[in-house]
């Protein structure tokens, strides 16, 4: 690693120390608002719609913290971050969390100095490829031009696997989907490789998305998540929690259609819990009674968040697959509520 790099991580990780002591719990409440980075555009995960409205599946994690925390999933100011620009965004303090499908590894955990709260989606890297170039396998990609983000893991990853496959590549760099998507059409590069995820959100977004293939191999893990500044330990709990909430939620059957009538009570201990009717798990977040509920209700849970977003009947056609509950074989799991 060079001087620079060096450098750059120790800059990124004093600036989190800093911006961390201020407590940004006080800082959201006293400010009325939110400021959650999110991708700079990635249809179903965050993305402005014609009004200017963000919505997508890392976008409603954002919006139900907003509830959680000020009571309005709309008090939210979405900060568009790229690869290059997102880590220093929340070390800066200009944003008080990511949630931009950001990959949970050692380096940005404890080099970089960022709390990773949990996992809302379990990824892979993936290739695309157009399906005029006849290529079933990324092992018959030697000699490909191909589009990668710059500052992500994935560089790192696609170095990996070619090298072990003995295969060469020549890389073009881009800093945002939208360009390589705009230069994966014009034939800039034979092939895209980001998140599985992505990919697929990308190919939705084409004209002709059954033009193209998404390749086999899965070659990494890429655990996306939500992160904030290390030492900030009471928001990071906030942040921690609301997702876990949306989690439990799903695993308990509580809905946004249900949820108000089950805050008012329910047979179920872990329920009341979660909802504020018996305990105060709320006070011990700095929070009300009915964070949680205020929460559910912003966007539904997990999985109706998933389907709503990303899920089989929407233009991006994921299914649940590692992302079910760990009751249906997957490995969304929340620690309990008591």
């Amino acid at each position: 690693m060079n001087k620079s790099v060096i450098l750059g991580a120790a800059t990124v990780a004093c600036l989190s120390a800093g911006a961390a002591a201020a407590g940004t719990l006080d800082d959201v409440k006293a400010r009325g608002k939110l400021n959650c980075g999110v991708a700079s555009g990635l249809v179903g995960f965050a993305t402005p719609d014609a009004n200017g409205e963000w919505g997508g599946f890392d976008v409603a994690v954002c919006r139900a913290v907003a509830a959680a925390v000020l009571g309005d999933p709309k008090a939210v100011e979405f900060v568009p971050t790229t690869g290059k620009t997102r880590f220093t965004a929340l070390a800066s303090g200009e944003i008080d969390m990511l949630a931009r499908n950001t990959t949970w590894t050692f380096s940005r955990d404890v080099d970089l100095k960022f709390t990773f709260v949990g996992v809302n989606y379990y990824d892979g890297q993936g290739f695309m490829v157009p399906k005029e170039l006849g290529v079933s396998s990324a092992k018959e990609l030697d000699g490909a031009t191909v589009c990668i983000q710059t500052g992500t893991t994935t560089e790192l990853n696609l170095a990996d696997f070619f090298r072990t496959n003995g295969i060469s590549y020549e890389p073009v760099p881009i800093e945002t989907n939208a360009e390589a998507q705009q230069q994966y059409l014009a034939g800039a590069c034979d092939v895209y490789t980001t998140d599985a995820s992505g990919l697929a959100a990308t190919r939705a977004a084409f004209e002709a998305p059954n033009d193209h293939t998404v390749l086999p191999e899965i070659i990494s893990k890429e655990p996306l998540g939500p992160l904030v500044r290390h030492g900030d330990n009471e928001w990071g709990d906030v942040v921690r929690w609301t997702l876990n909430a949306l989690i439990t939620a799903e695993e308990l059957g509580v809905t946004s259609a249900n949820v108000a009538e089950m805050a008012a009570g329910t047979e179920n201990p872990e329920v009341n819990r979660l909802l504020g009717s018996e305990g105060s798990l709320g006070e011990m977040l700095g929070l009300d009674a009915e964070w949680a509920k205020r929460a559910v209700m912003a966007g539904g849970n997990y999985g109706e968040v998933f389907e709503k977003n990303i899920g089989e009947n929407t233009p991006i056609g994921l299914a649940r697959g590692l992302n079910a509950q760990y009751t249906d074989g997957g490995l969304i799991y929340s620690p309990p509520f008591r």
